[in-house]
């Protein structure tokens, strides 16, 4: 029965040869790519990741895409023009971490939503620049001290 089904893909190769079907083929006289390569489990996955450009983060599991996102946020956000623009972006991301959480697939990860306030601190400290810090805490005039507070048994005057 094998024997049969061969020769009738032989004799449809054999036709397709005789109609020039395999006549200026791309990669025609050419050797195979990758013919001297050692021989790899996934080799036509990395082949479709490289022809197709797909980064290869993108076979990563839910979870550890969530938690690369939330690590490269900060970054993300930095070049945002507005505080609400940077709330929508880290609102969108804990939107994602939470429909995750209701059903979780793939490894048991720990995926946290983002604290939307601390990251637009960290925005507007990145945007203000850098906070220049004094040399010595002592140093300095009065006025540029903050005022004591002054205790309440204090607040009368002495006679």
């Amino acid at each position: 029965m094998a024997h049969a089904w061969e020769a009738a893909v032989e004799a449809q190769i054999r036709a397709a040869v005789e109609r020039g079907e395999f006549d200026n083929l791309p990669g025609a006289g050419r050797p195979l790519p990758g013919r001297d390569l050692p021989y790899g489990e996934q080799w036509w996955l990395k082949g479709l990741l490289e022809r197709e450009r797909i980064p290869s983060e993108a076979l990563l599991p839910t979870p550890l895409l969530l938690r690369k996102r939330v690590e490269r946020l900060p970054d993300e956000v930095r070049d945002l023009p507005t505080e609400a623009a940077v709330r929508v972006c880290a609102q969108e991301l804990n939107a994602q971490i939470v429909a995750w959480l209701r059903t979780p697939t793939g490894p048991r990860v720990v995926v946290r939503p983002v604290d939307v306030d601390e990251l637009v601190r960290q925005w507007r400290r990145a945007r203000s620049g850098p906070v220049p810090t004094p040399q010595d805490p002592r140093a300095g005039t009065l006025s540029d001290r903050p005022a004591r507070r002054r205790r309440w048994w204090r607040r009368t005057p002495r006679p």
